[in-house]
């Protein structure tokens, strides 16, 4: 696999858990000091789950945040943009997320096929990094690998879960703290272009 250049934190929030159906909300992702963040108004309804755990909800045609209406943009210019972003830094880009593999990866992998940017995605990205999975193989016998488990055990430090841009930045950061050599980060790495 080719050697990577950057790598980029990101973070979905969603509809739902269901990576065959869910509908993008939010897009965020960061590195260093950069940060990106879209919302994009779903087409399918938030699972009670999904709402109760992001503070998302739609009513008549408008996405809100906890009560408040936040703006939003059709999900090809968030991608679009996004993609601008990562354009933005040294290639091939490395996107991490907690749980890649199982969730963040197949959503947005899907979404990127449905708006025809799949192309332009491959361009910049060479693959995606599961911290879940780093975390599991390498620091054994933790109570839990959640990543608010893991950001008050490793920086002692409570965050706005389930924001995604807060998500991003926490996951950056304990990714700092982890410092993990080429070698390790390397085995929790799989092609994105495998990933369609």
């Amino acid at each position: 696999m080719s050697d990577f250049k950057t790598i980029v934190f990101f973070d979905l929030e969603t509809t739902g858990l269901d990576t065959n159906v869910c509908d993008i909300i939010q897009l965020s992702a960061i590195c260093g000091e950069k940060v990106f963040n879209a919302y994009t108004l779903p087409h399918c309804e938030l699972t009670a789950s999904a709402k109760n755990v992001t503070g998302f909800t739609v009513s008549d045609g408008t996405l809100f945040l906890h009560g408040e209406a936040v703006d939003t943009i059709p999900l090809v210019e968030a991608l679009t943009s996004f993609i601008a972003f990562l354009r933005s830094f040294h290639r091939p880009v490395l996107l991490a997320a907690h749980s890649a593999k199982r969730f963040d990866a197949p959503v947005i992998t899907r979404a990127l096929r449905q708006t025809s940017l799949r192309h332009e995605f491959l361009q910049v990205v060479m693959g995606f990094l599961d911290t879940f999975l780093l975390s599991k193989n390498v620091f054994h016998g933790l109570s839990s690998y959640s990543q608010v488990y893991m950001v008050r055990y490793f920086l002692g430090k409570t965050y706005e879960a389930h924001n995604a841009v807060e998500d991003a930045t926490m996951l950056q950061e304990l990714f700092n703290a982890w410092s993990p050599n080429k070698r390790t980060i390397l085995r929790f790495i799989y092609s994105a272009s495998l990933a369609f």
